[in-house]
């Protein structure tokens, strides 16, 4: 790996060396232990690549989770920050401000939707559209039109309502009672789904693809299924797009990819390209559910955050990015298929659009994988024990990725005997 020297990373960050190396004591002693943390302190980034407290260099495709959409610290997004830090960053919801009100319009012309709630986060913008599905049920349907259908191995955020709709009971089971209502189907399953929607449904809520569970995309078939049973049914159809949405899987948002609207489209992560930042987007009668008291959020959509949102916009656009996920990812699927033909005891198949990919892996050896990768200078990740994810920044190239794969390589051929005889 490249390396630069520790003045270089102190005069980059402002950080002293006392700083970098107490962080890690800092961190043990007096942050909740939530997270098991992976063994690199990053202190700088540029691109696709990132720095460690050591001045080591990786190959970053992970990026914040999906969150860093246009790479680390891209110079257009950084002086747009610097610019509006210096002009105005809060004034609460209770007014209105440029920036917000010019990244609704932006969202609404981009997308099929009529009007835009935001947020803070991911969690916090399907928070929303259960919100409207329940008033909308109610309103139309009576008391009883309340219910929410997701699908098995989902994932739709970490608040008490949204693990309740996220189909993994090992994230909820510890924070019972939770609230009523919800009801799973196996995924990609069409039987099953029919048979779930009925009249007292309020909503269908689906990832196109599914993001923690395993990167596993939605088939065409089952997509239009929902949409066909919402109609049928009077009930709202929620595509989950916090991880699939801003061109990480080769459109702008993936229910292009499939050519079904759904009634509301959620959004967090690389909206903006690190800041935080949420969306809830409907049309139709779902766009006029909430009315003003209905729901809030202080810090949501801030002039810094609405500033970042539209610098991604203006970055994805200017340098075509969502082209960009296609052609590139195209190329790590070619590449990626060349490794498990090479090392087909340790890597099956792979799945995903876009850059938005899924490998699977033999033998539980995934975080074996991740952290041989770690130490070749490549940050990916794990979604359980069989299957590793990518998620690079869309502005990843061509070369870059052919760097990465024969980082993943070492870390292959590190963690297996087999793969050391080959």
């Amino acid at each position: 790996m490249q390396t630069v020297t520790l003045e270089t990373v102190e005069t980059a960050t402002g950080l002293g060396t006392e700083e970098i190396s107490n962080a890690k004591a800092w961190d043990t002693a007096h942050v909740m232990m939530t997270y098991s943390r992976q063994p690199a302190q990053f202190v700088r980034g540029a691109g696709a690549r990132l720095y460690d407290a050591d001045g080591r260099e990786y190959l970053d495709l992970l990026s914040g989770i999906a969150v860093c959409s246009v790479g680390h610290c891209h110079p257009y997004l950084t002086k747009a920050l610097q610019e509006q830090a210096g002009t105005l960053l809060h004034v609460s919801n209770i007014y209105l401000t440029e920036p917000q009100a010019r990244l609704a319009r932006r969202l609404v012309e981009l997308s099929d939707f009529e009007r835009v709630f935001f947020c803070n986060s991911g969690a916090e913008a399907n928070e929303a559209a259960l919100k409207i599905a329940r008033k909308f049920g109610r309103t139309t349907g009576g008391e009883l039109k309340t219910g929410i259908i997701t699908a098995d191995n989902s994932f739709h955020g970490r608040t008490i309502a949204t693990i309740t709709a996220t189909g993994q009971p090992k994230y909820s089971r510890d924070f019972a009672p939770l609230p009523a209502g919800f009801s799973y189907v196996p995924f990609n399953d069409i039987d099953a789904l029919r048979a779930a929607v009925n009249r007292d449904t309020a909503a269908i809520l689906l990832e196109p693809v599914q993001g923690e569970g395993g990167i596993r995309p939605a088939t065409l078939g089952y997509l239009r299924a929902a949409r066909e049973l919402a109609d049928q049914h009077g009930a709202l159809l929620i595509f989950d797009e916090v991880q699939t949405g801003v061109g990480r899987t080769g459109t702008l948002w993936a229910y292009q990819r499939y050519g079904i609207v759904p009634d509301i489209m959620t959004l967090a992560k690389g909206l903006g390209g690190g800041i935080p930042i949420g969306a809830c987007l409907a049309r139709g009668a779902a766009a006029e559910t909430l009315k003003p008291g209905d729901h809030g959020s202080t810090f949501a959509g801030n002039p810094l955050a609405a500033t970042a949102a539209n610098a991604v916009l203006d970055i994805l656009a200017d340098e075509h990015l969502t082209d960009n996920a296609r052609r590139v990812g195209a190329h790590l699927i070619t590449r990626l298929a060349e490794l498990q033909g090479k090392y087909p005891q340790i890597l099956g198949g792979v799945r995903g659009l876009g850059l938005m990919l899924g490998i699977e892996v033999r033998n539980g050896a995934a975080r074996k994988i991740v952290a041989a990768a770690l130490e070749a200078g490549l940050v990916l990740n794990a979604t359980g024990d069989d299957t590793l994810r990518l998620l690079p920044p869309l502005t990843l190239t061509t070369a870059e990725a052919d760097e990465a794969m024969a980082r993943l390589e070492k870390a292959i051929l590190e963690i297996s005997p087999e793969g050391r005889k080959g």
